[in-house]
């Protein structure tokens, strides 16, 4: 059985990041697991070229640290860390895990396909194959979901901590 002493949980504060959210409180709960959260500012890059972009304003800062305070688990019980970064999403996500040794990573995605996909990139898929750790990705909640549907809840990567 897989021990899960830490599980983070990176939000973009999107729907499919609150359902993520959920799951990852719940999770956190029944193993007694401390809960990190994570919220990455994504770096703007210039296509074809270096520039120098001027860094967010400090009142952006305030207003995402603020957001990400409030997310608090349900149950007191449930240890909780809040991290802002800035950078690139996956890189971030797969870095922090390793620095904290986590257990689990549970994510929102979006569910792009196509085009989409390809224009915006996939934070969550990048997440999977990069992680040495199980990632949990949540795209519904499992109440919008009929039999027959796929599942909205995949666990990928494997059995061995983020080290």
């Amino acid at each position: 059985m897989l021990a899960i002493k830490t599980i983070l949980h990176p939000t973009d504060f999107s729907e499919p990041s609150d359902y993520a959210f959920s799951l990852a409180c719940t999770l956190a709960r029944d193993y007694g697991a401390r809960l990190i959260l994570l919220h990455v500012t994504p770096t703007v890059v210039v296509s074809g070229e270096l520039a120098a972009i001027p860094p967010s304003p400090p009142d952006i800062w305030k207003t995402l640290q603020e957001q990400l305070a409030n997310l608090r688990s349900p149950d007191p019980n449930v240890k909780v860390e809040h991290y802002l970064k800035e950078g690139d999403p996956a890189t971030e996500i797969v870095r922090l895990a390793k620095e904290t040794k986590s257990d689990l990573i549970v994510m929102g995605t979006h569910g792009r396909t196509g085009f989409g996909r390809i224009l915006m990139g996939s934070v969550a898929e990048q997440v999977v194959r990069k992680a040495s750790c199980p990632v949990v990705t949540v795209k519904t909640p499992l109440s919008q979901t009929s039999p027959r549907e796929n599942p909205t809840s995949e666990m990928a990567g494997s059995a061995a901590g983020c080290t």
